[in-house]
């Protein structure tokens, strides 16, 4: 297989919607993608995005992909490059698919001066964990992250009227 990385384009709403269901099935999440094609279209193809996909492509054909944005670092003073989802179809794990979106978006973040490149994994996958080990990836094991969604961010926003 020889590995190809695209930015996403106009016209790559279903195939990475249908990425997102992948990985939403694999991670037992499934009931929690709401994402339309049409929110991908007002989103990652808008005007001014705020964020990016990457598809990783092999011999012409679709198996993975990589969404993420940038944040920002206090503390370094300079933007980070935060990877929200990756995902290869299991069809071509372990044939560089991941590793080259991996490398594509450390290549992104060096050429947007990033003083760091983060990303969230579930404590059960295990394959996933020892992969970005294995890149040099370290993890962040005295942070906990916090989320808020729905009611209650709508609840707590109305303190700001």
């Amino acid at each position: 297989m020889s590995t190809h990385i695209r930015r996403a384009a106009p016209g790559d709403e279903a195939l990475i919607l249908s990425f997102i269901r992948d990985l939403a099935d694999y991670e037992k999440l499934s009931h929690e993608v709401i994402a339309t094609e049409a929110h991908l279209t007002a989103t990652l193809f808008c005007d001014a995005p705020k964020a990016f996909a990457l598809i990783a492509e092999d011999d012409g054909a679709p198996v993975g992909f990589a969404l993420y944005f940038f944040n920002y670092s206090t503390f370094l003073g300079k933007h980070g490059l935060y990877l929200e989802d990756l995902f290869v179809r299991e069809r071509a794990r372990g044939c560089g698919a991941g590793k080259a979106l991996l490398a594509a978006l450390a290549q992104i973040a060096l050429e947007n001066d990033c003083g760091r490149m983060e990303w969230s994994v579930l404590d059960w996958n295990a394959p996933s964990i020892a992969f970005y080990k294995s890149l040099g990836a370290a993890p962040m094991d005295e942070w906990t992250v916090y989320r808020l969604t729905g009611a209650p961010l709508a609840e707590l926003a109305k303190a700001a009227t």
